[in-house]
């Protein structure tokens, strides 16, 4: 472990201790009228999680050059999920509790001392109250996206409408998964089945997935090709890599390798059952018909890759009218993409929506949207449209808090076909 990490984990790990012992004040003004064995129930509880918290921190510590092995991503992300749950909750709960402490500071200067009337309550435990009833909110949340939130798979329906969209594809149903990450889900999972089980009910026409089907390794895949071959598609299944899936973040033996792993992770997309697409294009015809699918490698903003060469992959595409391009990081639509008008529609994910956000009438907020300004959901500029899909998996921590894991069903429609 090198000596800025020792240092990072030093500074972080007193942080930790101070958030907990200042909770652990607020803690003891806020039990010190209840039975003394509730009281004593009440800090032990406290102090049995925290050591809890301490001893999966320090067997991370000494276990963070094992970070993206396959055999402790799981464990890894399921101890970032209850570090960020401990934390976060605290932070709210010192927060009210740390008010009053600062308000007594004020007090002291004008020689006040405020109660609550009725109540015969003190503002500091007032306070400390309110924080501790506002502090179940995110311990109830990161509660709920590690054990349900990370596999409540939702279906998101749109329809998209086009001047130039052929007729013959009006009512073209499009299912749009991505960021699968398989590495991150516990070996066997059901999740993942029932998951391919409500991608077959929605009978699609076309399947795209716009890549990460890894976090780094191709061997993540062992055990769930089988139940990704399941998918079914009318007119077939398209695939394109996501930055993860070139083994990018790994320190390889040799370069040959890393080279082998990406081999490995192209060979599971087609053994799933994709067409895999590395700058370059197919047909779908129908009717005499055509719409073509246009797949880039990884485009990213630095410091990520830039594998992608859209004029590569929409070659010889000039006779087809209307073309769908699956894109993995949506920074791309901006930096290239909208360049091209000829482009109708793209696909993009990446974001995960950070797995984390709020998503609800009149409010769509996630902080990924402060890098990423077309983070999730449908965009347009002129007659060019963007969707970025929320992610099937999950990456770094293991949960999903108001950012449910993503399955899109697009239907075109044709403008002059509904006129």
């Amino acid at each position: 472990m090198n000596s800025r990490l020792l240092i990072f984990m030093g500074v972080f790990i007193s942080l930790v201790i101070a958030i907990d012992l200042y909770a652990f004040k607020g803690i003891r003004l806020i039990t010190e009228n209840i039975r003394p064995l509730y009281r004593q129930i009440s800090i032990g509880s406290f102090w049995v999680f925290n050591v809890a918290v301490y001893a999966a921190l320090v067997w991370l510590i000494f276990n963070i050059d094992k970070f993206r092995l396959p055999e402790y991503t799981n464990i890894i992300f399921s101890i970032n999920a209850l570090i960020l749950m401990s934390f976060v909750t605290k932070l709210v709960f010192n927060i009210f509790h740390g008010a009053d402490d600062i308000t007594y500071l004020i007090s002291k200067v004008f020689g006040s001392k405020t109660t609550f009337p009725g109540e015969g309550i003190s503002r500091a435990k007032f306070l400390t109250l309110v924080g501790a009833g506002l502090a179940t909110i995110p311990l109830g949340a990161f509660a709920y996206g590690f054990t349900r939130g990370r596999f409540n798979f939702r279906v998101i329906r749109k329809e998209l409408a086009f001047d130039n969209l052929p007729s013959a594809f009006d009512g073209l149903k499009v299912i749009h998964i991505s960021d699968i990450h398989i590495g991150s889900f516990p070996k066997g999972h059901g999740s993942v089945e029932k998951a391919v089980e409500l991608i077959n009910s929605k009978k699609p026409d076309v399947i795209f997935f716009t890549g990460d089907l890894v976090n780094n390794y191709a061997a993540e895949t062992d055990g769930w090709i089988e139940v990704f071959k399941n998918l079914k598609a009318k007119h077939g299944m398209y695939s394109i890599l996501g930055n993860h899936d070139y083994g990018d973040y790994v320190q390889w033996n040799s370069q040959t390798e890393k080279v082998a792993n990406l081999d490995n992770v192209k060979n599971a997309n087609r053994a799933i059952g994709f067409d895999l697409l590395l700058n370059e294009n197919r047909v779908i015809e129908k009717d005499g018909q055509k719409l073509g699918i246009v797949g880039v490698e990884n485009w990213g903003l630095p410091p990520f890759p830039q594998h992608g060469n859209i004029n590569a992959a929409k070659a010889n595409l000039s006779d087809v009218p209307f073309k769908i391009l699956l894109s993995h990081d949506p920074s791309h639509w901006d930096a290239e993409v909208r360049n091209h008008k000829d482009i109708d529609l793209t696909l993009a994910g990446h974001t995960h929506g950070m797995q984390f956000g709020i998503e609800i009438p009149g409010i769509k907020w996630s902080p990924v949207q402060y890098k990423y300004p077309r983070w999730a959901g449908l965009y347009e500029e002129g007659k060019q449209k963007l969707y970025v899909n929320r992610g099937f998996g999950y990456h770094a921590y293991a949960g999903r808090i108001g950012m449910d894991p993503e399955i899109t069903e697009i239907v075109l429609r044709s403008k002059e076909q509904n006129a």
